[in-house]
């Protein structure tokens, strides 16, 4: 990381979203800047990429991998749900300890390699309750709270709303709408999802819509942060776009590009 910016130096800040396991660029993302903000989805369950990655496969294999994925795709989510469960029936055990080990291994890897200063929220896939024991002095997590960086203010909510995908940290429309209210007006607003905005919900990879947040967009109206930064849609229709005065910003798929995006003033 940059060193502390001495007299009128511009600060650099670099954000990621959307990880997913990806230990080895996670590593360099702070390089040249003065802090890293990370927007979540640590954990990495199943790579639609490379079907062979992740805990999912992991467990049941890669042909198991390649069904769920089909299943998930075409929407026929209870189908989905009901072959996952099948599949857990087959090797016994404790669902829950057997993720939870799974996720640990990955936390550990990846709070590992965080910079000195890293600003963290969760995304959707993350499993808050496990973050205070990997997270160093170094890095600070905030869900539904504020902190100033290089003199802005930065306000912070993590997860996702509900959808049928029940992934880990899905949240109520009225939760989450009270952890925006709860960050108030700031300079840079940085979400895991996305504004209930048609052109930055829509994956054009997976062919629907994810699900933004309508609390959030009006925020976003009301209060005019100069940015307005997200991940969780991996291949967006629109990666970036201009709500008044504020400029929104789908930060990446850092799983798959490996690199930050940078935000200079």
């Amino acid at each position: 990381m940059a060193p502390s910016r001495p007299g009128n130096r511009r600060a650099r800040i670099h954000v990621v979203s959307d990880v997913h396991g990806n230990v080895r660029d996670l590593a360099r993302a702070g390089d040249g800047a003065d802090a890293l903000i990370c927007l979540g989805d640590l954990v990495l369950f199943l790579d639609y990429a490379d079907h062979s990655r992740g805990i999912f496969p992991d467990l049941f294999g890669v042909e198991n991998a390649d069904r769920i994925v089909e299943l998930r795709t075409a929407r026929r989510f209870e189908e989905a749900r009901e072959f996952g469960a099948s599949l857990w029936a087959g090797i016994g055990g404790d669902r829950a300890a057997a993720i939870e080990k799974a996720v640990r291994k990955q936390y550990a890897e990846m709070f590992a390699v965080f910079p000195t200063p890293t600003y963290a929220t969760y995304g959707n896939v993350d499993m808050p309750p496990l973050w205070a024991e990997y997270a160093g002095p170094g890095t600070t997590v905030l869900d539904g709270e504020r902190v100033e960086i290089g003199g802005r203010v930065f306000g912070f909510v993590g997860g996702g709303l509900r959808t049928p995908m029940r992934t880990p940290y899905e949240i109520s429309d009225e939760e989450y709408a009270a952890k925006i209210e709860a960050v108030g007006e700031v300079d840079v607003l940085c979400t895991h999802i996305p504004p209930e905005v048609p052109e930055l919900v829509y994956d054009t990879v997976a062919r629907r819509f994810e699900r933004g947040s309508r609390a959030l967009l009006a925020a976003i109206r009301r209060t005019r942060p100069r940015y307005a930064l997200f991940g969780h849609v991996h291949q967006p229709l629109v990666r970036r776009m201009r709500l008044g005065v504020t400029e929104c910003v789908n930060v990446g798929h850092f799983a798959g590009t490996g690199k930050p995006w940078a935000l200079e003033w």
